[in-house]
């Protein structure tokens, strides 16, 4: 029951002939998995993880090591894959905090070249579905520590990765640009400079009625994403008018002393004022979004995060639009080209279509502005106003121990599902000031998503790119349902016997998965994506604050 039902949630995945298990050999030392779990009813339809390590076991006797990218939990004990594992988690359908990158790059080359090691041996890279996080790691690692280019990497990881006709490995475009900033950083020293960084402004051309704008960043060591702040209907100034003619504002949360964020008029028209004083909102206009106090995160890495919701009844909302973009300033401010020495403010800019969908998948709902700027500068300190002081980070030499983050609970007891959907939401008050017809996130009940629906596409592998894994002249030995001491599960009767239940009304977990299947199959193919990459334009010229760029200076 357990085979057929990881057959059936992996769809057009093939399963691996030997193994029976979700894996592929990207290269012949880099192996990448769907997560495995060691708990029901998760177990049933996913890797389960004795018969992962008893594959790799078989395959590499102890020339085997786990990275894992997941801050929603491992779903095993290091115990069970005998402590030979190391951390870098970071939140789902997102690009890692880029400090964490050298630590993670140094930790795989020490495992497969440093010095007294098995040339044999294999790091094996995991995340939910092994393919988004595992992908950016993979792809990073080829670049920067094998010389490949950016185009052979993530064609490499597609073609071994997933089936024909089911898009790109790593499709989410924030992890897309990601990897080209691992290119460069590679090619430049792979010295990075971590800064504070605040947002001055936002600037949105064509946004529709009820979108909340809001920042956010990586905090815990990038298990986490907090949001800084919302923007709502007070900190949003609607310039009227044609494009062509719109004026050039200055923040008023902008120091006099900036070198390099002049002084210019600070007058505001009286009709670029009607949000603040709440009348008409914005629809299709271009607005500024200012924020009351500074904004200031701990990292350079930042997102952006947008949701649209109309009004529905019964104090009901209806969410239309999702998405969001990563960028970080470091790369932005052009620091790796100027040895480290990053630009002190620049802007991000970002057309609709290239930002992140839900999920990360394609999908983004109807349209809710059409593109996007991001004003940003280096963080002064509270006590002199003078910027405060970066962090050099470098990638830790052949030999060195190399830091390891904290991992995240392998139990998930404690971590939320990370992720928007389209529908319903309940309204919050709290959220009146946002906008007319948006709130925050709320726990209301939603449509969503199975946590494996983004698993279309993915196939197994072998180190030659192979579908059968060769066992070079030993007998063929099938794991898929490895030998536990037990019967295998072939009734909910003998389940709830597995399980130290004498009711058979307990057995509901394989019950639950058949459900869940259903909703697989059904929204699976939503978010297999494209897999074109979309990345933002970026601007390294000086930017006059409360000054909307033109559409033909991009």
């Amino acid at each position: 029951m357990a085979s057929i039902l990881r057959q059936i949630v992996a769809g057009p995945r093939q399963k691996h002939p030997e193994a029976g298990l979700d894996l592929c050999y990207v290269t012949d030392n880099i192996i990448a998995t769907s997560g495995p779990s060691s708990t029901f009813p998760k177990r049933a339809y996913r890797n389960p993880t004795d018969a992962l390590v008893k594959f790799l076991d078989y395959k590499h006797n102890t020339d085997w090591a786990i990275w894992e990218f997941r801050a929603e939990g491992t779903g095993y004990p290091d115990s069970e894959v005998y402590g030979r594992i190391r951390h870098y988690p970071w939140p789902d359908h997102h690009p890692p905090p880029f400090a964490l990158v050298p630590n993670i790059m140094a930790s795989m080359r020490e495992w497969l070249k440093g010095l007294d090691t098995n040339p044999g041996r294999v790091v094996v890279v995991h995340c939910k579905a092994g393919k988004g996080r595992s992908g950016t790691a993979a792809c990073s690692y080829l670049i920067s520590e094998e010389g490949w280019t950016v185009e052979d990497a993530l064609s490499r990881f597609t073609s071994r990765r997933m089936r024909s006709g089911f898009g790109a490995g790593v499709s989410i475009p924030s992890q897309l640009r990601w990897i080209q900033y691992v290119d460069r950083w590679t090619k430049h020293q792979k010295l990075y400079v971590e800064r504070r960084i605040e947002v001055v402004e936002v600037h949105a051309w064509g946004l529709r009625d009820g979108v909340k704008v809001a920042v956010e960043g990586y905090i815990d060591e990038g298990r986490t994403i907090k949001t800084f702040h919302t923007f709502n209907r007070y900190e949003r100034v609607i310039v009227d008018g044609k494009e062509e003619t719109l004026i050039s504002l200055i923040s008023p949360t902008i120091s006099a002393s900036s070198p390099s964020l002049p002084i210019t008029d600070n007058t505001v028209p009286a009709e670029s004022q009607r949000s603040a004083s709440g009348g008409l909102e914005a629809g299709g206009n271009a607005v500024i979004f200012r924020p009351a106090q500074p904004i200031v995160l701990p990292t350079n890495d930042i997102s952006i995060d947008l949701e649209r919701r109309n009004k529905a009844t019964y104090g009901l909302t209806m969410v239309t639009s999702v998405a969001h973009v990563w960028f970080n300033a470091f790369f932005e401010g052009q620091g790796p080209e100027n040895h480290g020495v990053a630009a002190a403010d620049g802007v991000f800019e970002i057309d609709w279509d290239a930002m992140d969908g839900i999920k990360g998948s394609a999908r983004k709902g109807t349209r809710a502005l059409d593109r996007l700027a991001v004003v940003w500068r280096i963080a002064s300190r509270p006590s002199d106003g003078r910027p405060e002081l970066p962090q050099i980070i470098t990638e830790p030499p052949v030999g060195e121990p190399v830091p390891e983050t904290r991992a995240a609970d392998w139990k998930s007891t404690n971590i939320t599902a990370i992720g928007q959907d389209l529908g319903l939401r309940t309204a919050s008050p709290v959220s009146a000031n946002v906008s007319k017809a948006s709130s925050l996130r709320s726990s209301g009940s939603s449509p969503q998503h199975s946590d494996e629906d983004h698993l279309v596409g993915v196939k197994t592998r072998g180190p030659s790119g192979e579908d059968y894994i060769s066992h070079e002249g030993r007998p063929t030995v099938t794991i898929s349902e490895p030998d536990l001491g037990m019967p295998k599960l072939k009734s909910p009767e003998r389940v709830a016997q597995a399980q130290g239940s004498t009711k058979v009304k307990d057995a509901t977990g394989l019950g639950k998965v058949a459900n869940a299947v259903g909703e697989m199959q059904t929204l699976g193919t939503e978010e297999a994506g494209d897999g074109k990459l979309g990345q933002g334009k970026e601007a390294s010229r000086v930017h006059v604050p409360g000054q909307i760029v033109k559409k033909d200076e991009r």
